[in-house]
């Protein structure tokens, strides 16, 4: 008898069996937070930030790569915001301290750190227009919105450092 031949159907055995780790506890409470924290800043965002009606998004979204780009895009899209539009105080505290969140986690958790990830093309392309501050933080305020939207679609996202 080939024992080559019982190893390999015993591996694939094996393989077909279990084909993905349960994932630690201290990840899924990290990713459930996250998510409650991007879920409760979309109802605010949408309950306090007045949009005109016709306004649209031109770019795509923001690509999610992991939890260094997370970081940077909120972080980006909310020093764009002006403190002087209405009820916006406790959207950047809330924007600030989920990105804290998500740096304390990647401090804690990522052993490699990567390179800062570049400012994504949406982001930089409002970054280079600050002086009309009113249209650049209407915009920012609804990329906030969709970015978070993407988040939410994409949790996984948050394994990656």
């Amino acid at each position: 008898m080939d024992y080559g031949l019982v190893l390999l159907f015993s591996l694939f055995q094996a393989l077909s069996m279990g084909t993905a780790a349960p994932l630690p506890v201290e990840v899924v409470t990290m990713k459930s937070k996250v998510k409650w924290m991007a879920e409760q800043l979309v109802v605010r965002l949408d309950k306090d930030v007045q949009v005109p009606v016709n306004w649209t998004l031109n770019p795509p979204a923001d690509d999610l790569d992991g939890t260094s780009s997370i970081e940077t895009v909120l972080n980006g899209y909310n020093s764009l915001i002006p403190d002087t539009f209405k009820g916006v105080s406790q959207i950047k505290y809330d924007i600030s301290s989920l990105t804290g969140y998500i740096h304390l986690w990647r401090q804690g958790h990522c052993s490699e750190q990567r390179p800062k990830p570049e400012v994504p093309g949406p982001l930089q392309g409002l970054q280079s227009h600050k002086e009309f501050i009113q249209t650049v933080g209407i915009e920012a305020l609804m990329r906030v919105k969709e970015f978070l939207n993407l988040l939410l679609k994409n949790l996984d996202q948050l394994e990656t450092c």
